[in-house]
């Protein structure tokens, strides 16, 4: 019998509601979570448990953060970076239960993403415009390929940044 469980994550800025929802169904066929894995979610056989699942994000998070979670009913599970998990047992007040705090995380993560998405844009751009110089004045080839290794390398970090920044736009948007 399998131990554990990979389940594919939609991403916090894209599906976060689906995931904890789909987490959630899980614990109650004994499926646990405990942990993140490459673009997902670890699940470990246990019992059957009726739980919710939710997220926050807090930068500097200490004791007391964890202890306001832990008297509301919540769980840490784990945390990764400033990303932390949590269950409870289903019924329990909901983290984000009013739309001006569930607006001020959704505002602090869009401008998170924002902020390294604009230095990877730079980064992507620059190297663009240094590409189209090294050809122009006809620089020696290990150049250009040095440039063009620091925009692939860059892209990626740039899609995986300004793609959750536009997905919190947007629900600050519908938010309004």
């Amino acid at each position: 019998m399998t131990k554990y469980k990979y389940m594919p994550s939609e991403g916090l800025a894209f599906g976060e509601e689906k995931d904890m929802e789909r987490l959630s169904d899980y614990a109650k066929q004994g499926w646990i979570l405990t942990g993140n894995q490459f673009l997902g979610y670890r699940l470990r056989k246990g019992e059957p448990q009726d739980l919710i699942y939710s997220v926050d994000t807090q930068q500097d998070a200490d004791e007391d953060y964890f202890l306001i979670f832990k008297e509301a009913g919540w769980t840490h599970l784990y945390s990764m970076g400033d990303i932390h998990y949590f269950s409870a047992p289903s019924g329990t007040k909901p983290i984000y239960s009013d739309k001006d705090s569930l607006r001020e995380r959704f505002e602090q993560d869009k401008r998170f993403c924002g902020k390294y998405a604009v230095h990877f844009l730079t980064i992507v751009l620059g190297s663009v415009l240094l590409l189209a110089l090294a050809e122009y004045f006809a620089l020696p080839h290990f150049i250009s390929v040095i440039l063009a290794v620091i925009f692939g390398m860059t892209l990626i970090p740039l899609v995986f940044t300004s793609m959750p920044y536009f997905a919190y736009r947007k629900k600050l948007r519908e938010l309004a």
